[in-house]
């Protein structure tokens, strides 16, 4: 019989060591974990954040076409949406054409929280990644990229 196992370097994984889906779950829980430790930014979360910020970019954007791009399910995107719009970071608008479709823009509020959010989250975004150097996370970011079907953008 083997020991009983005490300390978490023991723990033994097996064939899911080389499972795509459990490693990028541990690195999702790992990277959430940081976020919201200490060293994260402060203010919106980063579902909130990635919202603002893919609607900053895409002034217009369908509800519906964002919660697909980011993969949001439809009722936590309409939750997500309203709560923004009651912050006064979002407005939404129902284009005349198509009367079942939401459009949504940011407010002067929303541009303004999302720029400050900005700064803290990419400098966040800077620094984390350890305990990899930096070509590594170069080469982590390029693979998920590919991975996840996003193609690389230029910076604006």
């Amino acid at each position: 019989m083997d020991a009983p196992v005490r300390n978490l370097d023991q723990v033994k994984v097996g064939e899911l060591s080389q499972s795509v889906g459990f490693l990028l779950r541990l690195a999702q829980l790992r990277a959430f974990e940081d976020f919201f430790s200490d060293n994260g930014p402060r203010g919106l979360k980063p579902g909130e954040f990635t919202v603002l910020w893919v609607i900053a970019r895409n002034p217009g954007i369908r509800q519906s076409v964002l919660g697909q791009r980011l993969m949001i399910k439809r009722a936590h995107m309409t939750k997500l949406i309203r709560s923004m719009e009651n912050q006064g970071f979002v407005s939404r608008r129902i284009p005349d054409c198509d009367r079942r479709a939401v459009e949504l823009t940011l407010t002067p509020e929303g541009k303004d929280k999302t720029k400050k959010a900005s700064a803290l989250f990419f400098d966040y975004e800077r620094r984390a990644g350890a305990p990899l150097d930096s070509t590594e996370r170069e080469t982590l970011v390029a693979l998920l990229q590919k991975y996840t079907g996003l193609q690389m953008e230029a910076c604006a």
